[in-house]
């Protein structure tokens, strides 16, 4: 899926919305876990339920492996369910790889050849060979950490050199070098909140990968008022609040709701900035 097929998906549907797939085992309803497979049921029920509403999906590897050979399998059953049943739909391996130059080109060997998912998120502070293993694909894309939502991005990311540049900054600056906005993308959590305007006066055209909104606190108004760009240019990802809105028996019911109001919140900042 190219930049404009994605910018056309995000008009057609009327959302920027991507569901994480973060199944944990111990936050599933109880009655899953008398399935063969407790997982993969869980996670078709959530895609079921939500693919009307969301243009993505970011299954989370650490809670697939974390379950071993049972949770890659799972993992696979998915991404071939969506691809399937929902081919619109943008698949988003959350790895955070990156390593030296012969290792990242098994790990993307792994997810593009293999598990055959559209994007990989990526760790860039190895440094651009550890990064270019995963530009051979051309129709895949790379999603490489820029400004994360977590407490600890303060630590190293906002580091200021002599010349007053942010790490986060610089590591925008420099990846733009090594591939374009066709095939990078940038992750910027939304608990960024103004940061996000830094961010645009250096990768204006760029779509931005944003985790934080719901349970982490983010603003999806804010992160459209700051990162919306002429393409939208946003694809906001929501986990814990949309497929852990309920545990009962009738939880896809309750993942369906909390992802049609998100969707209807896009759908107003779309229209609010014209792109319907």
């Amino acid at each position: 899926m190219d930049k404009q097929q994605l910018f056309e998906n995000i008009r057609s549907k009327k959302s920027f919305l991507c569901v994480g797939l973060d199944t944990d085992l111990k936050k599933i309803p109880q009655h899953l876990l008398e399935d063969e497979d407790p997982i993969f049921a869980f996670n078709k029920a959530i895609v079921d339920a939500t693919a009307k509403y969301s243009i993505a999906y970011k299954p989370n590897l650490a809670f697939y492996e974390a379950f071993g050979v049972k949770g890659w399998i799972a993992l696979e059953k998915t991404v071939e369910y969506i691809r399937t049943n929902y081919p619109d739909q943008f698949i988003i391996a959350d790895a955070k790889r990156g390593d030296i130059g012969n290792t990242s080109a098994m790990y993307a060997r792994s997810f593009f050849e293999d598990l055959k998912v559209d994007a990989l998120t990526v760790a860039p502070y190895m440094g651009e060979d550890s990064v270019t293993p995963f530009m051979a694909y051309e129709d895949k894309w790379i999603v490489l950490l820029a400004l994360t939502s977590n407490k600890g991005s303060q630590n190293f990311q906002f580091s200021v050199d002599s010349n007053g540049e942010r790490l986060f900054e610089k590591v925008l600056k420099v990846s733009q070098q090594w591939a374009s906005e066709d095939k990078m993308m940038y992750v910027v959590g939304a608990t960024q909140g103004k940061a996000f305007e830094s961010i645009r006066r250096i990768v204006p055209n760029h779509f931005l990968l944003v985790p934080g909104v719901g349970a982490q606190g983010g603003s999806l108004e804010e992160v459209c008022k700051y990162g919306m760009n002429k393409q939208c240019g946003l694809i906001v990802n929501s986990s814990r609040g949309i497929i852990y809105a309920d545990d009962s028996k009738d939880f896809a019911t309750f993942a369906a709701q909390e992802a049609h109001k998100l969707q209807q919140q896009m759908e107003a900042q779309l229209a609010a900035n014209k792109l319907l």
